[in-house]
C-alpha cells in the first residue's frame, strides 16, 4: 500500500490578543482532525495571537500573558499525542539588538516543539507593517519527517518571492533545493478584489517551477479594515490546484497526500478535481467580504446591532441592505431625519425601504434644531449660518442625533460615505462622517449601485426600491441640490479616482479602462481642468479621512492603514 500522509487544513477564525480563545479553537480543532485520522493539523499564520497583533507586542503585559499561552499551547497538544500541530506565534528572540520577536512556525506533537522556523520575508508595503515589531528568520529550510514525508515550511511571504523579484532571499529555491515532499505554507493573507486569483497564480507557478506540492493554509474573519477570506488550498507538483477551502467561514477540511506521488486526494481516498479557476463575481465578492467585515467587527467589539441614519438615497439603502444580512432585521435601526430640504420623496422611500427591509425606522425632523443653533448663532455674531456652514450644520445636526441615540442604546452606528465622496471630501466631518465604521466605503460610486442592484437581482426582489436607484444622488443640503452640481458625474469621476488612487494596482482590465478614459478626457481643456481639480480634491480631504472611521478594505489601496499620506502637504 502506498504510504501517505493525512492533513486537515485548520482555517480558523482567531480573534487578535484573545489568547486562551484561539488555543481553544486549536484544540477542538485538533481533536476533531484526530477523530478524523489526521496525522497533521495546519493552522493560519499566528494563530495564537491573531494576526497582526502589532502593537500589543510591545506592551508588557501582553508579552507575559503571550509566554504564558505559548507554553499553554504546547501543553494543549498532549491531548493528541499522535497529531502533529503547525501554528504561528510570535517568539522572543534570545540575541541582543534588533527587534525582539520572530513571526514564528511551530511543530508541536504531545507537548513539545519539534520545529521551529521563523519567516525570513517580513512584508512592509500597503497594509503590512511586519518590520517594526519582528526580526527577519535565518536563511534556513528546516525539513522535518513525518512518517515517511519529508516535510517543509512556508510562513505566508516567504512563498512570494520566487520571482526574486522583492527580496534577495528565495525560501521556495531552499525548499526545492531540499528535495522535500511536500510544503506546508502557513499564512494570514487579507482579501482584496483579485487575491484570491493572484494567490493562485503565484503559488501554482512556483510549484510548477520546482515540482512541489504545496498545502496553503489561510486564516478567515474581519479584524478593523481587513477581511481574510479562507480559501486554503492544496497545488500539486504540475501547479494545479486541486482543492479549495470555504472562503468567508472556517473550515476543517481533510486530505490524503500519496507520498509517492506527491498527489492529492480526499480522505475517503477519492480523486480531486481541478478548482474552479473564476471564483466568486466580484459583486458577490463585494458583498460576501462586507458582510464577514461588520459581522465580526461588531461581535469582536460587543455590538449586537447597529444603527444607520437613513436619508433616502443610494449609500445609506445599500448600507442597511448590507446591514440587515449581516446582522439580522431585528438587529439594524434606521433613522431618518428630514430637513427644510429633503424632498417628499426621500422620507417615502426610507420608509417603503425599511419596510421591504423588515426594520425600525424613526424619523427624527432636525428643522426645529437647525433653527435654534442658527438663532443662538444669530444672537452671538448677528449673522445666521448661510451656504456651506449651513449645509454642515444640517450634516452636524444629523451626526449629533445619530450618536446621541447609538450612546443611549449602545448600537453601533455605521457610516454610509462611499470612496469616490471619501475621495473628494464630500463629506462633513462630525456629520455624515460620525459611526464606528464604514462598510461601503472602499466601493466607487457606481460600485454602490452596481451592488444594490445585484442584491436585488440575487433577492428576486426590490429589496432597494426602484426609486432609490433610479434617483439622482444628492446631499439634500440646499434647495435643488444634485451631487453633478460640484462634482463630474460618477462615471467619470470614479475612472478619474481609479488611476489617482489605485494606479498600478488595479487589475489589468480595470486599469487599461480607467487609463482610456482619462487620456480621452485629459485631450480636451475641460477635461484636463477636471483632472486637475480631482487632484487637488484628494489632495485637500486628507484630513477629514485622517478622522474618519474604519472602513472595509476591498481593493488593493483602499483608505487607512493601507495609504499613508501627509495633511500638511501641497502635492500638486
Amino acid at each position: 500500500m502506498t504510504p501517505t500522509l493525512s492533513i486537515a487544513i485548520g482555517q480558523l477564525n482567531p480573534t487578535i490578543g484573545d489568547l486562551q480563545g484561539n488555543t481553544a479553537l486549536m484544540l477542538a480543532a485538533a481533536r476533531q482532525a484526530e477523530r478524523d485520522g489526521a496525522d497533521l493539523v495546519v493552522f493560519p499564520e499566528l494563530s495564537l495571537t491573531g494576526y497582526s497583533p502589532a502593537d500589543l507586542l510591545d506592551d508588557a503585559d501582553f508579552v507575559r500573558r503571550l509566554r504564558v499561552a505559548s507554553e499553554a499551547l504546547r501543553a494543549a497538544s498532549r491531548a493528541t499525542p499522535a497529531l502533529h500541530w503547525v501554528v504561528g506565534l510570535p517568539v522572543e528572540r534570545q540575541a541582543a539588538g534588533g527587534k525582539r520577536f520572530y513571526n514564528a512556525l511551530q511543530v508541536l506533537r504531545d507537548g513539545q516543539v519539534v520545529l521551529e522556523q521563523y519567516k525570513q520575508l517580513l512584508p512592509t508595503y500597503g497594509v503590512f507593517d511586519e518590520g517594526r515589531h519582528f526580526a527577519p528568520g535565518p536563511d534556513a529550510a528546516p525539513v522535518l519527517r513525518i512518517g515517511m514525508a519529508r516535510v517543509g515550511f512556508l510562513v505566508c511571504e516567504d512563498g512570494w518571492n520566487d520571482a526574486g523579484a522583492d527580496y534577495p532571499v528565495n525560501p521556495c529555491q531552499r525548499l526545492a533545493d531540499a528535495a522535500v515532499d511536500l510544503v506546508v505554507s502557513i499564512n494570514a493573507s487579507p482579501s482584496q478584489k483579485g487575491k484570491r486569483q493572484q494567490r493562485h497564480a503565484v503559488f501554482s507557478k512556483a510549484c510548477a517551477r520546482h515540482g512541489l506540492a504545496l498545502l496553503y493554509v489561510a486564516q478567515v474573519g474581519g479584524h478593523d479594515q481587513l477581511v481574510y477570506d479562507g480559501g486554503s488550498f492544496a497545488v500539486e507538483p504540475d501547479g494545479r490546484i486541486v482543492h479549495e477551502a470555504a472562503r468567508f467561514a472556517p473550515a476543517l477540511d481533510t486530505l490524503r497526500f500519496d507520498i509517492a506521488t506527491r498527489r492529492f486526494g480526499r480522505a475517503d481516498g477519492a480523486a480531486l478535481a481541478d478548482v474552479d479557476a473564476a471564483g466568486l463575481p466580484v459583486l458577490a465578492f463585494y458583498r460576501q467580504q462586507i458582510v464577514l467585515g461588520l459581522r465580526d467587527y461588531a461581535r469582536r467589539c460587543g455590538f449586537t446591532q447597529v444603527l444607520v441614519g437613513c436619508s433616502g438615497g443610494i449609500d445609506s439603502a445599500l448600507t442597511l441592505a448590507l446591514a440587515v444580512e449581516a446582522m439580522g432585521t431585528s438587529n439594524v435601526v434606521a433613522i431618518t431625519m428630514p430637513s427644510l430640504y429633503s424632498s417628499a420623496g426621500s422620507v417615502a422611500d426610507s420608509v417603503a425601504l425599511c419596510r421591504r427591509l423588515g426594520i425600525a425606522l424613526l424619523q427624527v425632523p432636525i428643522q426645529d434644531i437647525v433653527a435654534q443653533v442658527s438663532a443662538t448663532l444669530h444672537g452671538a455674531i448677528g449673522e445666521r449660518p448661510h451656504g456651506l456652514a449651513l449645509e454642515n450644520l444640517q450634516a452636524r445636526t444629523r451626526g449629533t442625533l445619530l450618536m446621541t441615540y447609538s450612546n443611549q442604546y449602545g448600537q453601533l452606528l455605521l457610516t454610509t460615505g462611499n470612496k469616490s465622496e471619501l475621495s473628494v471630501g464630500y463629506c462633513t466631518l462630525y456629520g455624515d462622517t460620525n459611526g464606528g465604521l464604514g462598510l461601503i466605503g472602499d466601493l466607487y460610486k457606481t460600485e454602490v449601485f452596481a451592488l444594490a442592484r445585484h442584491l436585488n437581482a440575487t433577492a428576486g426582489r426590490e429589496l432597494i426600491p426602484a426609486a432609490i436607484l433610479d434617483k439622482a444622488p444628492s446631499a439634500e443640503l440646499a434647495p435643488g441640490q444634485q451631487d453633478s452640481d460640484s462634482l463630474p458625474p460618477y462615471e467619470v469621476l470614479d475612472e478619474i479616482l481609479k488611476l489617482l488612487i489605485e494606479g498600478e494596482l488595479l487589475e489589468p482590465d480595470e486599469h487599461r479602462a480607467a487609463h482610456a478614459a482619462v487620456r480621452a478626457l485629459a485631450a480636451t481643456a475641460e477635461g484636463a481642468a477636471t483632472i486637475a481639480r480631482t487632484k487637488a480634491l484628494i489632495a485637500r480631504s486628507e484630513y477629514k479621512r485622517r478622522q474618519a472611521p474604519p472602513i472595509i478594505r476591498l481593493r488593493a489601496r483602499a483608505f487607512g492603514n493601507g495609504r499613508q499620506l501627509p495633511i500638511a502637504a501641497r502635492p500638486y
